[in-house]
């Protein structure tokens, strides 16, 4: 599986940096805004405690709705499950508007790498499915696609304005490193740091 964003084709070249932290669209009203936000989280625990075929009766209650409450906001098992994934997508996205602000370029860069490979390792399995089942002209799909890119995109200009990685480095060869490092290292994810340092040593420019 590919992570949203990272198989799109990408010219080579500086990229210029995007829109700041995003969250992912909810409910308007405070109560079910409260309702929709306690689903997603208790479902995000259940599917990786149990897989993505966790009983949708299991997360209504633990978050402490009834199903009708559940169903209403989610009108099926893959709707949830998408909601999930934004939240995560939204997540890795503003860690990386985060460690921008608070890190020199390619410390910010290696650390968003991190944070990457982390969360396919984590949720590499739950990601499979819903990717599985969601279209690639979805409105969800070009959500966390577009979300995603917003925030590795000023990653990797910054990177490069500040002569860390070559001036041919692109979004998509970031995410699809990331992604093959977090494959690579999913039996033995201690080797991943290793592998990080060895990557992100290569993308130094050759006359640094």
């Amino acid at each position: 599986m590919t992570t949203v964003g990272e198989s799109a084709a990408a010219a080579p070249g500086p990229v210029p940096p995007t829109a700041g932290p995003v969250e992912p669209p909810r409910p308007k009203r405070a109560d079910a805004r409260r309702n929709y936000d306690r689903i997603v989280a208790v479902a995000s625990e259940v599917f990786s405690e149990q897989g993505p075929e966790a009983p949708l009766d299991e997360i209504a209650r633990r978050a402490h709705v009834g199903p009708g409450t559940l169903y209403r906001r989610f009108r099926h098992r893959q709707a949830l499950m998408e909601a999930v994934y934004r939240e995560d997508i939204a997540e890795l996205a503003n860690r990386g508007h985060e460690l921008l602000r608070e890190l020199p370029p390619d410390q910010a860069l290696g650390e968003w790498l991190r944070a990457q490979v982390d969360w396919v390792v984590r949720k590499r399995g739950f990601a499979v499915a819903v990717k599985a089942a969601m279209d690639t002209e979805s409105e969800t799909y070009e959500w966390c696609r577009a979300t995603l890119r917003g925030a590795v995109n000023p990653l990797v200009a910054a990177a490069q304005q500040a002569g860390a990685v070559r001036d041919d480095l692109t979004t998509t060869d970031i995410m699809r490193i990331g992604h093959s490092i977090a494959i690579a290292v999913e039996a033995d994810p201690d080797s991943a740091e290793r592998l990080l340092s060895v990557m992100l040593a290569g993308l130094r420019p050759q006359n640094s």
